[in-house]
């Protein structure tokens, strides 16, 4: 394995969920990588993140890595096509917003304007990635707006 040791993170709050979406920044996915299974309430996905842990100058590395959440009660999304498995999508960031605590609404922010929203009865996931990292010579930049 290259790089840095492999990451499992749990989030049960808002806080947590924010380290986790730093470490999602950027990750990349198809369509197709996206399940929701509403008779178990889990929503998952599974993406190629940018590990920006990863102390390099010239490169990055990549990492396969899941990303979980339980007690899903409904999946919204926008400008994301479910019919288009073979459709990239960027993650910019992973939100929560609290309704009637501890329910509340995630939200997956993706370039582009896509997102998935997913209605939860508490706030309850996991990021564990899944194998080794591998070099990539493509790392992430963003413009800055004034």
């Amino acid at each position: 394995m290259t790089g840095v040791n492999a990451l499992k993170l749990v989030a049960l709050d808002d806080e947590d969920l924010a380290v986790v979406s730093a470490h999602l920044q950027d990750a990349v996915l198809k369509v197709g990588d996206i399940t929701w299974l509403p008779r178990e309430k889990r929503f998952a996905l599974v993406a190629n993140r940018f590990a920006w842990e990863a102390q390099r100058t010239e490169t990055g590395e990549r990492r396969r890595t899941g990303l979980s959440f339980a007690r899903v009660l409904k999946v919204q999304r926008s400008r994301v096509r479910g019919d288009a498995p073979d459709a990239v999508l960027n993650l910019l960031a992973v939100t929560f917003q609290p309704t009637d605590a501890p329910s509340g609404l995630v939200t997956l922010v993706f370039s582009g304007g896509g997102a998935i929203r997913l209605e939860v009865e508490c706030l309850e996931a996991e990021m564990r990635d899944l194998g080794p990292a591998w070099e990539t010579p493509n790392r992430p930049v963003h413009q800055l707006q004034d």
